[in-house]
């Protein structure tokens, strides 16, 4: 079995981003499972871009794309992309789409195709902060997220894909507000290979409540 795991450029200001840095960390191999590792750029259009491209090359049997979710307290896996952009801010070429469609032949949505609560559910096994999330924003990581389902539907349909938010990494908080939520690159690591392992165990996921109140 093989996976791609994709991880953002820094945006926004930070000089890092802790997708793409736990994404280093990982081995090349987990479980049996074959890892190919691709940087993704923060820039609306491209980077589904890159992602059709690193499929085409490399035709993984699954792709879990990952992204940075300042202020989120654990790692969250999103269940729904929406074919709808809104930036608050800009790109990393400074474009800011508002209130546009990504496809005008997709869906208004999809659902991930990996095990979401099974994924959750393993990262919490190895102590790993993990909650489901159903909105994965209006910006690139909603994007990405959504191109990726997008051509799974259209082009790859034996291929799962899903994606995960990851709150800031450790150094990234020094200069940010006391009580900033964040956690280790090696935590994050960890719960990357949980979420590996994860899909590589499940191919349908497990019914357990994980949903919310608001």
């Amino acid at each position: 079995m093989k996976i791609m795991i994709t991880g953002f450029d820094p945006f926004g200001g930070e000089s890092v981003n802790p997708a793409y840095e736990a994404v280093k960390l990982l081995p090349d191999e987990i479980g049996g499972v074959e890892i190919v590792k691709l940087e993704i750029p923060t820039v609306f259009g491209k980077a589904g871009e890159a992602l059709k491209a690193g499929v085409e090359e490399h035709q993984p049997d699954a792709v879990i794309c990952v992204g940075q979710a300042g202020g989120r307290s654990g790692m969250s896996v999103e269940k729904v992309a929406i074919n709808f952009v809104d930036a608050r801010i800009p790109d990393n070429e400074n474009n800011q789409p508002i209130d546009q469609v990504i496809e005008e032949d997709g869906k208004n949505a999809y659902f991930a195709s990996v095990p979401v609560k099974a994924m959750v559910a393993k990262m919490r096994e190895s102590g790993i902060p993990a909650f489901v999330s159903y909105t994965a924003g209006t910006f690139v990581c909603n994007e990405l997220m959504y191109a990726l389902l997008y051509l799974i539907d259209k082009k790859y349909p034996h291929i799962r894909g899903g994606f995960i938010h990851v709150p800031y990494a450790m150094e990234q908080t020094v200069n940010k507000p006391n009580g900033t939520p964040a956690m280790a690159l090696a935590s994050i690591a960890q719960g990357l290979e949980c979420a590996v392992l994860a899909v590589a165990e499940n191919q349908t996921d497990i019914s357990q409540a994980m949903g919310t109140t608001h």
